[in-house]
Protein backbone atom coordinates (compact mmCIF):
# COMPACT_ATOMS: atom_id res chain seq x y z
CA UNK A 1 0.00 0.00 0.00
CA UNK A 2 1.59 3.10 -0.93
CA UNK A 3 1.22 6.49 1.08
CA UNK A 4 -1.40 7.91 -1.36
CA UNK A 5 -3.55 5.25 -0.41
CA UNK A 6 -3.17 5.47 3.08
CA UNK A 7 -4.37 8.84 3.96
CA UNK A 8 -8.09 9.70 2.36
CA UNK A 9 -9.04 12.96 4.05
CA UNK A 10 -8.14 15.32 7.14
CA UNK A 11 -10.65 15.69 9.04
CA UNK A 12 -12.44 18.99 9.78
CA UNK A 13 -14.34 19.69 12.73
CA UNK A 14 -14.48 21.79 15.69
CA UNK A 15 -12.62 19.21 17.34
CA UNK A 16 -9.96 18.90 14.88
CA UNK A 17 -9.30 22.55 14.48
CA UNK A 18 -9.12 22.84 18.36
CA UNK A 19 -6.29 19.83 18.70
CA UNK A 20 -4.71 21.54 15.52
CA UNK A 21 -4.17 24.69 17.18
CA UNK A 22 -3.55 24.07 20.93
CA UNK A 23 -1.68 20.62 20.67
CA UNK A 24 -0.14 20.17 17.38
CA UNK A 25 -2.05 16.75 16.48
CA UNK A 26 -3.67 16.48 13.29
CA UNK A 27 -6.94 14.26 12.15
CA UNK A 28 -6.82 12.30 9.16
CA UNK A 29 -9.41 9.91 7.89
CA UNK A 30 -7.37 6.82 6.58
CA UNK A 31 -7.81 3.38 5.02
CA UNK A 32 -9.25 0.82 6.70
CA UNK A 33 -6.51 -1.90 6.75
CA UNK A 34 -3.60 0.82 7.48
CA UNK A 35 -1.40 0.43 10.89
CA UNK A 36 0.02 3.51 12.97
CA UNK A 37 3.49 3.01 11.40
CA UNK A 38 2.19 2.71 7.45
CA UNK A 39 0.05 6.02 9.32
CA UNK A 40 3.66 7.55 10.35
CA UNK A 41 5.36 6.61 7.00
CA UNK A 42 2.87 8.30 4.92
CA UNK A 43 2.50 11.64 6.53
CA UNK A 44 6.30 11.86 6.62
CA UNK A 45 6.19 11.47 2.88
CA UNK A 46 3.01 13.64 1.84
CA UNK A 47 4.15 16.30 4.06
CA UNK A 48 7.65 16.23 4.84
CA UNK A 49 7.49 16.04 8.99
CA UNK A 50 8.28 14.59 11.47
CA UNK A 51 5.68 12.16 13.25
CA UNK A 52 5.97 11.95 17.48
CA UNK A 53 2.83 9.89 17.83
CA UNK A 54 -0.14 8.51 16.20
CA UNK A 55 -3.48 7.47 17.90
CA UNK A 56 -5.57 4.97 15.79
CA UNK A 57 -9.53 5.28 16.07
CA UNK A 58 -12.05 2.80 14.53
CA UNK A 59 -15.41 4.83 14.24
CA UNK A 60 -18.43 2.72 14.29
CA UNK A 61 -21.60 3.30 12.25
CA UNK A 62 -24.39 5.21 13.99
CA UNK A 63 -27.95 4.67 13.00
CA UNK A 64 -29.69 7.65 10.59
CA UNK A 65 -33.56 7.53 9.81
CA UNK A 66 -34.79 8.37 6.60
CA UNK A 67 -38.39 9.47 6.11
CA UNK A 68 -40.59 7.57 8.41
CA UNK A 69 -39.85 3.69 7.94
CA UNK A 70 -36.08 3.05 6.74
CA UNK A 71 -33.44 3.08 9.32
CA UNK A 72 -29.83 3.23 7.71
CA UNK A 73 -26.56 3.49 8.78
CA UNK A 74 -23.55 5.69 8.44
CA UNK A 75 -20.58 3.86 6.90
CA UNK A 76 -17.71 3.32 9.77
CA UNK A 77 -14.47 4.54 8.58
CA UNK A 78 -11.09 4.77 10.88
CA UNK A 79 -9.10 7.48 11.96
CA UNK A 80 -5.48 8.86 12.84
CA UNK A 81 -4.66 11.33 15.38
CA UNK A 82 -0.84 11.92 14.69
CA UNK A 83 1.24 14.84 16.68
CA UNK A 84 4.21 16.38 15.33
CA UNK A 85 7.25 18.34 17.11
CA UNK A 86 6.41 21.73 18.42
CA UNK A 87 8.18 23.71 15.54
CA UNK A 88 6.20 21.95 12.74
CA UNK A 89 3.05 22.14 11.05
CA UNK A 90 1.09 20.91 8.00
CA UNK A 91 0.00 23.63 5.82
CA UNK A 92 -1.95 22.04 3.03
CA UNK A 93 -4.72 20.76 4.92
CA UNK A 94 -7.66 20.64 2.76
CA UNK A 95 -6.76 18.16 0.35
Amino acid sequence: MNSDSVIISPVLSEKSTFLKDKKQEYVFKVHCMANKEMIKKAIKEIFNVDPITCTVINAKPKKKRRRMQSIGFTSSYKKAVVRLKKDQKITEMEL
